[in-house]
């Protein structure tokens, strides 16, 4: 245990460790957060969390094993996205978001906090639509954006000496490139789904949640993101219109002429389809597009190796999403009585299943920490696994795979040029800058 932590009884932990797990800032010093997770996971794979003060948040059961990680995430009728947030939140949080929807914790209704039967028929409206199959549709349209964007970074860094920081040349606009080409948003209002997206995920971090404020109350943070779902939603709306009265094949088009048992959709349940498409559809994937290019980075002879042998690149995509699980947690609530890890779980209780922790556990990782694209098997968890698998892991395999054969045609070497800084966020994460210093053939 490190020193200054909280004294801890067997399978409830709070404190210094409790925040070591919670906090957002934690999320930014990734090797200290393994340390904590590994400590855990070895002593306490399933630990009750308690705040320091009672009614600060809900205890929770906090979950860092692979297999029990796995286990929730599969058994969707014991453990539920509702009725309790499916996103760590603190009580005067979930409290305010409430007051905002007349009585739901969710801000955003949409595929991750709906359960069983209603989450499979909305899942089912767009889901043809991200299979392999169909996205071979779009795949010129994303190598064409990739070039650009590859284009991009050179010219930068012929105008900088090789200097560029590849987060807001590379992985930040690209996936959001190809996720509004996808959904039918024109490239003019790129910037405002980009600034909402960062506003909903940015969490404390004073860079990305465009507050400019570090150590925001969660009152203020709620503020934020129902300030980004209202902007949403008034965009989504007029957008809706546009594509109820000329549909154009996009997934846009499905959503807004969509129905459910014969009935067009609620405009909640609409919009927040819309946006979880808008945002968790790019932000995960430039994490983990970000990832790829840091281990890249730091690990010349693989550059070289995937360089010269492209047939690396589906293990660097895979190793990259599991070395960064850019989704770090969801939460879960048992539906009855059960057990996990040793631990007794009751009806009610709420769960955090932990993607950090999962994706580095070394009972199914060997030297887990180590970045490996000839890694197998990579079962890895970041996409989630069941019934709320991600809609979009063939889509964002696909433009990450699309992305690096650009790169790996333009880029001679590359390395640091400085230390990374990751965003401080418990929800979603990665790297918010990567300075490197590239050359470009």
């Amino acid at each position: 245990m490190a020193a200054g932590q909280a004294p801890e009884t067997q399978g409830v932990i709070q404190g210094d460790l409790a925040r070591a797990v919670l906090e957002p800032g934690a999320y930014a010093k990734w090797d200290t957060l393994l340390d904590t997770f590994d400590h855990l996971r070895s002593t306490m794979p399933v630990v009750k969390v308690l705040p320091d003060t009672e009614g600060v948040f809900d205890p929770f059961w906090l979950v860092t094993g692979y297999d029990d990680v796995m286990r929730v995430s599969k058994d969707n009728q014991t453990f539920l996205n509702n009725p309790r947030t499916v996103v760590f939140s603190l009580t005067e949080g979930i409290e305010f978001a409430k007051a905002l929807t007349g009585g739901s914790p969710h801000m955003v209704a949409s595929l991750v906090t709906f359960d069983a039967p209603i989450h499979m028929k909305y899942r089912k409206l767009t889901q043809e639509w991200f299979m392999p199959k169909n996205l071979r549709s779009v795949e010129d349209e994303i190598r064409t954006l990739a070039q650009e964007t590859v284009q991009r970074l050179v010219d930068a860094a012929g105008h900088n000496s090789g200097a560029v920081d590849f987060v807001p040349l590379v992985s930040a606009p690209y996936p959001l490139h190809v996720v509004m080409q996808i959904m039918g948003v024109p490239e003019e209002d790129e910037p405002r789904m980009l600034m909402l997206t960062q506003q909903m995920f940015g969490g404390q971090d004073e860079d990305l949640n465009q507050s400019g404020m570090a150590n925001m109350t969660p009152e203020q943070i709620t503020q934020l993101v129902a300030g980004a779902v209202a902007d949403f939603e008034a965009y989504f709306a007029k957008l809706t219109a546009e594509k109820r009265a000329k549909p154009t094949g996009d997934v846009a088009s499905i959503i807004a002429n969509a129905r459910i048992d014969g009935e067009p959709l609620n405009d909640r349940d609409m919009m927040g389809y819309y946006i979880i498409l808008a945002a968790a559809g790019h932000d995960t994937t430039s994490a983990s597009t970000a990832g790829a290019m840091l281990a890249l980075a730091q690990d010349p002879e693989q550059f070289a190796r995937v360089k010269a042998d492209r047939s690396l690149l589906p293990g660097i995509v895979e190793e990259a999403i599991r070395w960064t699980s850019p989704v770090q947690h969801f939460m879960r609530t048992a539906a009855e009585d059960t057990r996990l890890g040793g631990q007794k779980i009751a009806k009610g209780d709420w769960l955090m299943i932990n993607y950090v922790a999962a994706n580095h556990d070394p009972a199914q990782f060997e030297n887990p920490r180590k970045f490996d694209a000839a890694r197998t098997p990579n079962r890895h968890l970041a996409f989630g696994a069941g019934a709320h698998q991600c809609l979009g892991l063939h889509l964002a395999r696909l433009e990450m795979r699309i992305l690096f054969e650009a790169l790996l045609d333009r880029i001679e070497t590359i390395e640091l040029a400085g230390e990374p800084r990751r965003a401080k966020s418990t929800f979603v994460g990665g790297l918010k800058t990567l300075p490197l210093h590239i050359t470009a053939s």
